[in-house]
């Protein structure tokens, strides 16, 4: 039986996507997780997890999962890793395998390179209404 992470997050920095030795491609998230009560700053503090996104799902979303995008989703094999901090000693984290995600904050219904160009609208012309009195049988 494997631990899971269900809930809302943001991303905090821009999906990266790697791949295995045999070419299955990988995700790599930052997640952060809010929780409990505001705190005397006015913040409630954050859990931060990485997770790793699997497959063709990593490739086909990695520019839409750029950071501040929000996310409902579900991790599964949640545990806790350690590893060697910059200044030598022991730190730990948490991590887990993305089960399912999806976009949660409208600002990511596009990908990161397509969001940041203008878009032109064609002006309008008219109501659209004037031409439809040729049709009118009476």
């Amino acid at each position: 039986m494997s631990c899971q992470l269900i809930g809302l997050a943001r991303i905090g920095r821009d999906a990266e996507v790697r791949y295995t030795n045999s070419g299955e491609p990988v995700a790599g998230l930052s997640l952060a997780f809010s929780y409990g009560r505001k705190g005397p700053d006015g913040k409630k503090p954050t859990q931060w997890v990485d997770a790793a996104l699997w497959g063709k799902l990593a490739e086909a979303l990695a520019p839409y999962l750029t950071k501040g995008t929000q996310v409902y989703v579900l991790l599964d094999d949640v545990h806790v890793e350690t590893y060697q901090q910059r200044d030598g000693s022991q730190g730990v984290k948490l991590a887990g395998k993305v089960a399912t995600i999806d976009l949660a904050s409208g600002q990511a219904a596009k990908p990161a390179e397509q969001a940041s160009k203008p878009q032109s609208k064609p002006a309008a012309t008219g109501s659209g209404f004037d031409d439809m009195d040729d049709d009118i049988p009476f």
